[in-house]
């Protein structure tokens, strides 16, 4: 599985972003998908997941009630839509996907994109 995410860039506090995760297999909708985040001097942390099936979401308590996360399967794409960003926020942004199909939660990710970088200035 391949994963391409694209989105980022410089916007300032209060600003939205969307974010978006191209997976390159074809079986997308039987994978749970997630986002993750990495500030600089902090290691990588979770922000948001998404079921296979899409009907189970799960959010970081510091982005609850801001950040959304949705899946497209016809088109391959799993979004983070980012409200009220702050600069806290920035970050370089990853998608994931778990090794497994039809995965239950917590997912164990094993496949990475390479990331898109979110910077808030304040």
């Amino acid at each position: 599985v391949q994963l391409q995410a694209s989105g980022g860039g410089l916007v300032q506090a209060g600003d939205s972003l969307r974010l978006s995760c191209a997976a390159s297999t074809r079986h997308f909708g039987s994978y749970a998908m997630g986002w993750l985040r990495q500030a600089p001097g902090k290691e990588r942390e979770f922000v948001a997941d998404i079921s296979w099936s899409g009907d189970s979401t799960h959010y970081a308590d510091s982005v609850k009630g801001r950040f959304s996360i949705s899946r497209d399967d016809a088109k391959n794409t799993v979004y983070l839509q980012m409200n009220g960003l702050k600069p806290e926020d920035t970050a370089i942004y990853y998608c994931a996907a778990p090794y497994r199909v039809y995965s239950d939660y917590p997912y164990e990710y094993a496949y990475w994109g390479q990331g898109t970088l979110v910077t808030v200035s304040s």
